[in-house]
């Protein structure tokens, strides 16, 4: 099932000349590009025009908003050339206050831009190449003190629980830095009425420099400082068919990229840094196609298939250090003595791993047209996810860390129906699926004071989960002035197996029935209703909106100060568009009944660590205007 949703310029999102998001559910890979096991989401830019415009938009609001955006775009003469750009600036003071430093918490501060070049001298030729930046210099995001600092003496009330939820005391440092760049060149030619050959380039690079205060005190007692650097280079050819009956796509892509990460885990309380240094290569290359074949005028079959190598290789160092912050990011702090028993070895992890994950992913797909406003459809998927390496695993409390972890798989089966009814005033959209997961990758830390103080990483491969529900969405023009939209998802997840290696035992142990699949909510809802109507020689519309989303948890174990409840968000727009379209202002307001909810958080419960149970929460109320204008 595929949403197509245009979204246009808006400030809460870095996206910009952009005609449509395309939303595809289930294992991905038979028509394009990398593979993925969960979905897609596809940004498809907008193609420049044939008259010049210019673009302006603002929006200012509650927390000092102010995001202002700008693009543009004009042909070159007559010689086929046309270029575009855009720039957005997105500021915000924070929603609170890091009462240490004194420095902003929860703000926003971030540029990004594009520029393209087209060359489009007649139907058959189209090439583009882009670039686009952008750079993050909000501040480091260090939580809420979950509940009260413990074993840090002389630290209350600075370790206590605060009342602002956006409020923190850490001392680690605020400087954050995230910063990426990416080049793409993309050429099609249409050999004839049925034949296009395409060709995607791409590279992008990233880093990031960020300082992480999980025990939200100026205590060091359990900082990460941490960078981190990746690129990666990808070359996609594509052959598309579009003939009366057949229509498909036959390609081979290929992926070259690297990694790397430094971090210190600063545990104050014991004097000891753990430094960790590490990189990773990928290489992957695969063949791709997906056939789809009209049987007659009502039914359709489509069959793909991809077939993937994936090479990866690791090379994780990580040790003790005694003192804050090792020499790895700056430090002074020494290399620890190794010692005769795990407790004491030195360095923890110090390896180079190599591995080679193949797979052959199959897709087929069965349509049928009832009438033209309705067709039902049933489709089955496999998805894969190579294997690697734990970054940040210790070989001291977890030896199979060297071993890396193995793929995950999924065979995910969906049935649905999809159509209009009275005359396409209404549209509906509705699908059942089951995933059956196996070796599901799963990535936790936990503190560890025995055999051997620190922090057990593990990426776990689960036995087998289960992921079944059922998803609805539907719209209705109830009058021409009003519509309303709806939709619902019901979510059965289910831990079949989970077998993890117990640090103080040495031993697997199955623990399933203590675990959950976390960030699922069981239900969630949403519902817009829009009222239009004629104004001052333009359009007047009122759209109020709510989305629900049940309890969840945050992490595979469930704990009760972290997890979220229930929550609802209630938003409405207001906005007053001029008839020929050049002209558009609204009022905006998110989070309207200020609702609590948390959207992540950290569990380092021991005294040891502070007590760090950390959480990070969405926005509060907000109001702004947003004023448009298009030439």
């Amino acid at each position: 099932l595929v949403n197509f949703a245009p979204i246009g310029f808006r400030s809460q999102d870095e996206f910009y000349d952009i005609e449509r998001v395309e939303v595809l559910r289930g294992p991905q890979g038979t028509l394009y590009g990398r593979n993925t096991i969960g979905g897609a989401i596809k940004y498809v830019t907008r193609k420049i025009g044939a008259e010049p415009t210019l673009r302006l938009r603002g929006q200012f609001g509650s927390y000092n908003q102010r995001d202002v955006i700008v693009s543009g775009s004009a042909p070159v003469g007559e010689s086929g050339f046309s270029v575009s750009g855009a720039m957005a600036k997105f500021n915000r003071d924070g929603f609170g206050t890091n009462l240490f430093s004194g420095a902003e918490h929860y703000n926003r501060d971030m540029f990004a831009g594009r520029a393209s070049l087209e060359y489009a001298p007649d139907d058959r030729l189209f090439a583009r190449l882009a670039f686009e930046a952008v750079e993050d210099e909000s501040n480091a995001r260090h939580g809420h003190r979950e509940v009260p600092a413990n074993g840090l003496a002389g630290l209350l009330p600075r370790g206590a629980v605060l009342p602002n939820i956006y409020d923190t005391n850490a001392g680690l440092g605020d400087e954050n830095l995230v910063r990426t760049r990416g080049l793409s060149f993309l050429a099609q030619y249409a050999l004839n009425d049925v034949i296009t050959l395409k060709s995607i380039t791409a590279y992008r690079e990233g880093e990031t420099r960020t300082n992480i205060d999980f025990d939200n005190t100026p205590s060091p007692a359990l900082d990460v400082p941490a960078l981190y650097d990746d690129d990666q280079f990808t070359q996609e050819f594509q052959l598309l068919y579009e003939g009366e009956r057949l229509q498909g796509v036959v390609g081979v892509y290929y992926l070259d990229a690297q990694a790397g990460t430094s971090f210190d885990t600063i545990l104050g309380q014991a004097n000891l840094t753990v430094g960790s240094i590490n990189s990773s290569t990928t290489k992957s290359l695969a063949v791709f196609g997906d056939l789809a074949y009209d049987l007659t005028e009502q039914l359709a079959v489509s069959v793909g298939g991809r077939y993937t190598v994936d090479e990866k290789t690791g090379q994780i160092f990580r040790a003790n250090y005694v003192g804050i912050r090792s020499p790895l990011l700056g430090g002074t702090a020494v290399l620890a003595p190794s010692g005769a028993t795990p407790a004491t070895r030195n360095p923890l992890t110090n390896y180079t791993g190599d591995r080679e994950d193949k797979e052959f992913t199959p897709r087929v797909s069965v349509s049928y047209e009832f009438s033209p406003d309705m067709t039902a459809y049933a489709s089955y998927s496999r998805g894969f996810k190579s294997g690697g390496f734990d970054p940040r695993g210790d070989a001291r409390l977890t030896p199979q860390t060297v071993l890396g972890f193995d793929p995950e798989t999924v065979n995910a089966f969906e049935v649905g129906l999809k159509g209009s009814l009275l005359d396409r005033r209404v549209t509906y959209a509705m699908a059942a699926f089951n995933n059956d997961y196996k070796d599901q990758q799963v990535t936790s830390q936990i503190p560890a004071t025995a055999p051997a103080v620190g922090v057990a990483s593990f990426v776990d491969n689960l036995g087998g989960s289960t992921i079944r529900g059922f998803e609805f969405e539907g719209s209705a023009k109830v009058t021409d002035a009003l519509t309303l939209v709806a939709s619902y998802g019901y979510i059965d997840a289910q831990i079949d197996e989970f077998r993890r290696f117990n640090i103080v035992t040495g031993a697997f142990e199955n623990i399933a029935s203590q675990v959950v699949v976390q960030n699922t909510p069981e239900h969630s809802a949403y519902g817009a209703a829009t009222y239009a109507v004629p104004m001052a020689g333009g359009t007047l519309s009122l759209t109020p909106s709510v989305s629900y989303r049940s309890a969840y948890s945050q992490f595979e174990f469930p704990n009760p100060a972290l997890d979220q409840g229930s929550y609802t968000l209630v938003d409405f727009v207001a906005a007053y568009e001029t008839a020929d379209g050049r002209y558009r202002a609204s009022l905006q307001g998110r989070n309207l009944t200020d609702e609590v909810y948390r959207i992540g958080g950290y569990n380092f419960p021991t005294a040891l660590f502070g007590s760090s149970v950390i959480g990070f929460y969405g926005p509060p109320r907000t109001y702004s205007v947003v004023l448009e204008a298009r030439f």
